[in-house]
């Protein structure tokens, strides 16, 4: 990760996971489960965790919409696609409420706990596997 990079991390309120993220603890991650276990798997993760409050939740489209009330407020998405016979990807975009217009890196905080949670739960496969997988 370049300097530039590291800068923008800091002054952005905002960060999201992807396929090719230059952290890459911000890269998609990919378990070996299928689609509803994943997803079943997120939601006790959100419901166990006093912090967090689910405002949505579709096993049809993959997401589930939180609202996290802890040391900051902030607004998380998380996705779950099952892109091949049990492996399913699972993304993360978090903002976060704040006066200043940067979180000072809060919000990739945050995806790295939840991936952390979720490593515990299912078989973690690798990140980034994108393009290997749809070969």
């Amino acid at each position: 990760m370049g300097i530039k990079d590291k800068i923008n991390k800091f002054i952005s309120a905002h960060t999201e996971t992807k396929e090719k993220h230059v952290d890459k603890d911000l890269q998609t991650r990919y378990y070996k489960t299928m689609k509803d276990k994943a997803f079943n798997e997120l939601l006790n993760i959100f419901d166990q965790n006093s912090n967090f409050k689910v405002k949505s939740s579709s096993v049809d489209r993959g997401e589930i919409i939180v609202d996290g009330i802890g040391k900051k407020r902030i607004f998380v998405i998380a996705t779950v696609v099952m892109v091949a016979p049990n492996r399913t990807a699972i993304d993360f975009a978090v903002t976060t409420e704040t006066v200043l217009p940067m979180d000072f890196g809060y919000s990739a905080t945050v995806i790295k706990s939840l991936y952390q949670k979720v490593d515990q739960q299912l078989e973690y496969v690798g990140s980034g596997l994108g393009d290997q997988l749809m070969k």
